[in-house]
């Protein structure tokens, strides 16, 4: 996610947020009032930011899955050349001999820089998404806090309703004692 992108959703959330502080209160309640086609906006801008960073996830991941199977080629090409150069050096001299320590010496190079570009590939990619990850989680810790904001205290108007009830079903004669 680049940082340009990254203040565009978080200056979404923002303002998503400025929406819910700056709402009407309801009278006697918790709730709020607030624009539906403001929030719902609000809400479209910031999905319509994540899917282009859920594209760049995706692409990463089968950059690098084509970046392992190449360095795989690579390396099978390496070691089959290397093969192919031992059998042809089938000469029992010192230069046979030779020839052997080296081909073994390019395969093990060759799987060793194999082994390097694989590792190399996996970290920059597990860097990536880890930065990603980390904008997505500060992303839904604010969505989270946003929602909670939202949330009514439904126990809150339990006990009133019930209170309420409570009041209506006592009556007091003419004196003004409960019956």
């Amino acid at each position: 996610m680049s940082e340009r992108d990254a203040r565009a959703l978080e200056d979404l959330l923002f303002d998503m947020r400025d929406l819910i502080e700056t709402a009407r209160m309801m009278p006697m309640s918790a709730s709020v009032l607030v624009n539906r086609d403001e929030a719902l906006a609000l809400v479209e801008d910031t999905l319509a930011t994540l899917p282009e960073e859920l594209r760049r996830a995706r692409w990463l991941l089968k950059e690098r899955d084509e970046f392992l199977e190449q360095a795989h080629r690579d390396a099978d090409a390496i070691i089959d050349a290397a093969r192919v150069q031992a059998e042809r050096m089938v000469e029992r001299t010192e230069i046979a001999r030779e020839a052997r320590r080296t081909a073994e010496q390019v395969v093990a190079d060759a799987e060793a820089d194999a082994r390097r570009l694989r590792h190399e590939a996996e970290d920059y990619v597990d860097a990536r998404l880890a930065r990603f990850e980390d904008a997505l989680d500060r992303t839904l810790a604010t969505v989270r806090r946003g929602r909670d904001r939202l949330q009514v205290d439904l126990e809150a108007l339990d006990v009133d309703d019930r209170a309420g009830d409570a009041e209506d079903e006592a009556f007091f004669d003419q004196d003004g004692r409960p019956t």
